[in-house]
């Protein structure tokens, strides 16, 4: 069975990494990939924080404080956690001269990480869900960019597709449980006009 679903994961990598694959594409998804990383997207990420401090209220606010707690906790536990445990190679990894995939289309750096999880996935998701709970009119929305960030890892050949739906699994889960922390925690000790709870927002 292992070996049926890894053999599934490889096509189904082949098929997105390789078939898939265009001029267009080979320009496009290294710099979705790496949004968070170039100054223009480094901007707009500062900005939108920013205007939910100051012009969000009290769910932007509220908002602005977890998303740091859950992309904190989702990347670390993804890093340190589950990484270690599963140890998987990445599908563009070379190990002893042998590639772990052969023909992977590769457009960026293969990077030294384990595949799974994908820690771009895991945070991605964990702030999609974090948005579509306190901002449930734009969910769509949220949950298709990260879509789109997870895919772009399987199109740049560093990712398995496995990796992208355990990552957006993972992040889910701990925004989940952030956000169930902090409603207990407000209904016990913070008043509620100082922060704002999922419940208030569930219509």
């Amino acid at each position: 069975m292992i070996d049926f679903l890894y053999t599934l994961d490889v096509a189904i990598f082949h098929f997105i990494n390789v078939g898939l694959s265009s001029a267009v594409g080979d320009l496009f998804w290294p710099v979705v990939t790496d949004y968070d990383k170039t100054l223009a997207g480094r901007i707009v990420i500062v900005a939108i924080w920013l205007w939910l401090v100051i012009k969000g209220g009290k769910r932007g606010r509220t908002v602005a404080f977890l998303v740091i707690v859950v992309i904190v906790c989702s990347d670390q536990f993804s890093s340190f956690v589950v990484k270690p445990v599963f140890a998987r190679l990445r599908p563009c990894h070379i190990v002893d001269g042998v590639p772990a995939v052969a023909d992977v289309h590769l457009l960026v750096g293969c990077g030294g990480g384990k595949a799974f999880p994908s820690s771009h996935a895991v945070n991605n998701f964990a702030a999609a869900t974090l948005f579509a709970l306190y901002y449930r009119r734009w969910k769509y929305a949220f949950f298709g960019w990260a879509t789109l960030i997870a895919l772009s890892r399987v199109f740049v050949g560093v990712h398995y597709p496995s990796d992208i739906l355990g990552g957006a699994v993972i992040g889910s889960l701990v925004a989940w449980l952030v956000v169930i922390g902090w409603r207990e925690l407000t209904r016990r000790w913070i008043p509620r006009c100082v922060v704002d709870t999922v419940e208030q927002h569930a219509r």
